[in-house]
């Protein structure tokens, strides 16, 4: 590649080293605390969300009165550093034929230099058996979706030891099984509360690690991540056929970042980027968050089991059915846990990704602009080439203390490009894409608030 000049109002600085990341509170994750939690929840019988709102012991208030308290006690921990909420409202629809309180419990660890930016850790908290109406039966939901509760709950535990520049939420939602209402109502309140919403890290059936055809991968995670925003306009679905963005939503970088995260550490989880927002045919909380613009993603185990997943206990032909306890694998949910809790630990200890846009239609030359981002030290400016996927390990520029750039002899239309923003911490955000549309942000607001 030719020569790279930055414009004279762009200033580069050298290399402060390294990014050096937070403390690592991954390492304080229990894989016994996990297994207690999630056997807790299967004591509840079912926790269906149309199932008893009264009973002290069995059905989904008892559950949810049981997450709530179990945020509070965290609390007490770290000195009263979560406010516990139980945003709820009465629902009715396709799998809840009466009206149904619904409630989700919720900690929030506010951020101390940016409390409005916030990254989400979530899973669904209710279960069911074969029959999506059946609320009487027992529906232990072990792994669908008790573990993804566990591990929301024990990073709870574990983040809350250490404080951030930006907020940390953790999120116990109802309803799920009933029609994605327990993340609707969350995406709500996040849009209530006015948050910038940097990062939704939705974990659902994240704890075994063998099929139901006995091929087990203990190796790898899935994140789902969507292509073409949810949010678009035709307007900007147009620029997006001209100037590209099929590929760079967001949610997509917000993967690729997290695949990059798991690769520094060899002794854990790597990273199946499966593009698409879910699994064939379904779906799980992230996509509220994605339908109202903000970047999402869903955790997946590598290999579901479908016996034990959506089944009424039984045995048949020989063959053993429902979501149980002992068919989980804890060691790999305690290292899906740890790589929820370095993600979140980076993303809150990051300034929001930047908003950059690109110029190089018809010229020799590409220049990128974008708006300042508060709690940013620096940037970083990335390329890939139109038809690869990931961005290249070196980047094109680092440490940009201005907010342009020209690359000379750089044609853009053999190149997509990216920037990162790092914060004080040294700690760098995920790239945003200088695409229409590629920023952290609905469409329908600003980006980058100051």
């Amino acid at each position: 590649m030719r020569k790279l000049i930055l414009l004279a109002a762009c200033l580069s600085v050298p290399a402060l080293g390294h990014s050096v990341p937070p403390p690592a509170p991954e390492e304080a994750v229990s894989a016994d605390r996990l297994r207690a939690d999630v056997e807790k929840l299967v004591s509840f019988g079912t926790r269906h969300t149309l199932s008893s709102q009264t009973d002290p012991t069995r059905g989904i208030g008892a559950a949810v009165d049981w997450g709530a308290d179990t945020f509070r006690a965290i609390s007490i921990d770290c000195g009263g550093c979560l406010t516990v909420v139980l945003p709820e409202r009465m629902v009715e629809g396709r799998r809840i034929p009466t009206p149904t309180r619904l409630r989700n419990a919720v900690a929030i660890q506010r951020g101390t230099e940016r409390p409005n930016e916030v990254v989400i850790i979530q899973g669904h908290i209710d279960s069911r058996a074969t029959d999506a109406f059946d609320a009487v039966s027992d529906a232990p939901g072990a792994n669908d979706d008790a573990s993804g509760t566990a591990l929301t709950i024990e990073a709870a535990r574990v983040l809350s030891k250490n404080s951030y520049p930006t907020t940390i939420v953790y999120a116990l939602l109802s309803g799920e099984e009933q029609g994605l209402y327990g993340g609707r109502l969350l995406a709500d309140y996040a849009e209530e509360q006015g948050w910038t919403v940097k990062a939704v890290l939705n974990n659902d059936v994240v704890g075994n690690s063998c099929g139901s055809d006995g091929y087990c991968d203990a190796e790898h995670v899935r994140v789902f991540s969507e292509g073409p925003r949810a949010d678009l306009t035709d307007d900007i679905r147009a620029d997006q056929r001209r100037s590209g963005g099929e590929n760079d939503s967001p949610s997509r970088n917000l993967s690729r970042w997290l695949d990059t995260l798991a690769s520094e550490d060899p002794a854990g989880l790597d990273v199946r980027q499966i593009w698409r927002v879910d699994r064939m045919g379904r779906g799980g909380d992230q996509i509220p968050f994605v339908e109202k613009g903000y970047p999402a993603i869903r955790f997946s185990v590598a290999v579901e089991d479908y016996e034990h997943q959506h089944q009424d206990l039984r045995v048949e032909d020989g063959v053993t059915y429902g979501d149980t306890v002992d068919e989980m694998d804890f060691g790999y949910l305690a290292k899906v846990t740890q790589l929820n809790v370095r993600a979140a630990s980076r993303l809150a200890s990051a300034p929001m990704p930047p908003a950059p846009t690109a110029q190089a239609a018809v010229r020799t030359f590409t220049e990128l602009e974008w708006e300042p981002v508060h709690g940013a030290l620096d940037y970083t400016i990335w390329k890939r080439r139109t038809d690869q996927p990931y961005w290249e390990a070196e980047p094109v520029i680092e440490n940009v203390v201005a907010t342009s750039a020209k690359l000379e002899g750089v044609r853009g239309d053999d190149w997509f490009f990216g920037v990162s923003a790092r914060g004080e911490t040294f700690v760098s955000s995920p790239i945003a894409s200088a695409v229409p549309a590629g920023a952290f942000a609905p469409v329908t607001q600003p980006a980058n608030p100051k």
